[in-house]
């Protein structure tokens, strides 16, 4: 069985892309999710971590799936794209597909967050990130935003870019960006259009899901050299 590491966002948790890997899973994929340190906890654990800490906790669950003797499918959202992507080019033989959700190369789209804070949830989610994210670990995310432009020209497996049309945090020209940076010989991008940030979750997700499953299916073992 094929294994496969998801990897959540900046102040998110493993609920984020929990859809896909329950997807996967019935389609006999091994698929894990884990919580990034310093997230899940107190506003103190998210403030004493760092984007070196992020990484580092991915790697160490990417390292415990490698002893199986496979590689390893990555799927990261948001800010878990930017750590499989790193991920990506540091283990590169051993990775055998990259999927990247939502993507935040060019964060924070202010037209589609005014149309979204109209709905009162948003308003609410907003008002408690910003209660609760210290400014350093804000400034974390941007370092690790950064240090990922260095990142994109050397993703050379195949790479799945999936960006929703309607996304509030993530600017839609960051899908574009991709695909003209990443130099992989096989990389294509879905957009979603009717979907926002939370690809695994909008009224498309079933649609997002089942290309995501074909991607791996016929580029996964191309990941391998």
């Amino acid at each position: 069985m094929e294994s496969c590491l998801f990897i959540h966002g900046f102040t998110g948790g493993e609920y984020e892309i929990s859809p896909l890997a329950q997807f996967l899973e019935r389609h006999d994929y091994h698929a894990r999710t884990f919580t990034l340190k310093g997230h899940g906890g107190s506003r103190n654990d998210l403030l004493q971590s760092d984007r070196h800490d992020w990484r580092q906790s991915a790697e160490d669950q990417l390292q415990d799936l490698l002893l199986g003797g496979e590689g390893v499918h990555l799927i990261g959202f948001s800010t878990g794209a930017l750590i499989a992507s790193y991920l990506s080019v540091q283990y590169q033989d051993r990775i055998k597909s990259l999927t990247l959700l939502s993507t935040p190369v060019f964060p924070l789209n202010l037209l589609e967050i005014a149309r979204t804070l109209g709905s009162p949830v948003m308003v609410r989610n907003y008002l408690s990130k910003f209660g609760t994210t210290p400014a350093k670990a804000t400034k974390e995310f941007l370092r690790l935003v950064r240090e990922s432009f260095n990142i994109y020209p050397q993703i050379k497996i195949p790479t799945l870019i999936v960006q929703g049309r309607r996304d509030h945090l993530v600017r839609a020209k960051s899908a574009a960006y991709l695909q003209r940076t990443i130099p992989s010989g096989s990389k294509r991008v879905l957009m979603v259009e009717r979907s926002g940030h939370m690809l695994c979750h909008g009224e498309h997700s079933g649609q997002m899901m089942n290309e995501v499953l074909q991607f791996m299916r016929t580029s996964g073992r191309a990941g391998l050299n």
